[in-house]
């Protein structure tokens, strides 16, 4: 059959160091950017301006970037992972670097995943928390952690994650105070970060935190040279303050020296270091509170790498800022940019199958879809269609 009509569209995305990762409308994985360890998982250590479709990988349902290795997360509850392995971050047993995915060893029932700097975090379906790399390459449980909800994405050498109660535990490096439980006293076991409590989000820079309360608020911990904690000063804080004049925010997250929001308006925050212009606000100057990116006000998901961002429309393109050394912002130029520019030739879909005994076009929008769809069928004989959600669980025939 012939593909007609194509359209790009993406429905999540990840930032790592100097690279990013995003799945398309067909759970088909794609990857840009910085490629010295085979991060890209296409099979070769080339950087690449353009994205690159990720090798032997389909039904994924979520994705992570970290610095120098990815994840992958299929719909079997299984993790794939690819890139650097000196430190047995791919779990598959050895330290030998891959360049396509390979399977973790030993997992399954997983719902979320995190590719951190030398280790790897996965989340699964009974609430418990398995992690591997830093010299072990194979994944472990930590025992300590239970009716876990979400872990976070984007430290260098710490981990935090949300508990069914609305408390957040942390461990690592505590040098800067981003473990949040008042002291600067690294811990291998997790830590509740005190005075916490009715989170519903959180995330991670480099060497801080964030959370999101369930009254929009969003609180920040850990080092603030560029201002990344959000309150106003450039003071590092080893407990928990709140990131001043925002609310009624929807989601967060954090990239290496920078933090971002999303408010229910649909507007669009960011704070920290901009040095690269990866705020996307038309500069490069830091922020140590949130200044509004006005490029955006129909963004549903943002992730942030080192020195460059990643932005999701509702529309499905994906737009980028800042550093684009390693052709980190996808737009097939090498050149930085400090205003949004659009991730090229991202993902091909078919509105349309041109069949060898007949054409019968298929329409569907919106496009992505929310919380309705329409199908228009053009077909003078029955069509009997059969329709998926995401993880691919049968919606309707």
């Amino acid at each position: 059959m012939t593909l007609l009509p194509i359209l790009s569209n993406a429905q999540k995305i990840s930032a790592g160091v100097s690279y990013s990762l995003a799945i398309c409308i067909d759970s088909t994985v794609r990857a840009w950017g910085y490629n010295n360890y085979g991060e890209l998982g296409n099979g070769t250590t080339n950087n690449s301006n353009v994205p690159v479709i990720v090798n032997s990988l389909a039904g994924i349902i979520a994705v992570s970037a970290g610095d120098g290795h990815s994840l992958a997360l299929m719909k079997d509850g299984t993790v794939w992972a690819w890139g650097i392995n000196i430190s047995g971050q791919l779990g598959n047993g050895t330290f030998t670097d891959s360049y396509t995915p390979v399977q973790v060893a030993f997992l399954s029932g997983i719902v979320n995943i995190t590719a951190e700097s030398q280790f790897s975090v996965a989340l699964k379906n009974d609430g418990t928390v398995w992690t591997w790399g830093n010299g072990v390459n194979f994944p472990m449980q930590i025992s300590s952690l239970t009716n876990i909800t979400a872990i976070a994405n984007g430290g260098y050498s710490h981990s935090i994650a949300l508990r069914n109660d609305g408390t957040v535990w942390a461990w690592g490096d505590n040098t800067y105070g981003q473990l949040g439980n008042g002291t600067n006293v690294n811990s291998n076991e997790p830590v509740w970060v005190g005075s916490l409590s009715g989170i519903v989000a959180i995330g991670s820079g480099f060497f801080h935190s964030l959370a999101l309360k369930s009254d929009g608020s969003v609180w920040a911990w850990g080092i603030n040279d560029f201002g990344e904690v959000g309150d106003g000063t450039n003071t590092n804080t080893n407990i928990p303050v709140q990131v001043s004049s925002l609310s009624n925010v929807s989601t967060i997250a954090g990239g290496g020296y920078l933090s971002l929001a999303l408010k229910n308006d649909g507007t669009f925050w960011a704070w920290g270091r901009n040095a690269d212009g990866q705020f996307g606000n038309g500069n490069n100057t830091s922020s140590n509170i949130p200044v509004q990116v006005s490029a955006f006000n129909s963004a549903s998901q943002m992730a942030g790498g080192n020195y460059h961002s990643v932005i999701l429309k509702n529309d499905g393109t994906v737009w980028t800022s800042g550093s684009n050394s390693a052709g980190q912002l996808g737009n097939g130029s090498n050149v930085s940019s400090n205003v949004p520019v659009v991730v090229s030739t991202l993902c091909s879909i078919a509105t349309g199958v041109n069949e060898i005994s007949q054409q019968s076009d298929i329409l569907i929008f919106p496009n992505p879809v929310q919380s309705e769809l329409i199908i228009e069928l053009n077909a003078s004989n029955e069509v009997r269609l059969t329709i998926y959600d995401i993880v691919g669980r049968k919606m309707s025939t």
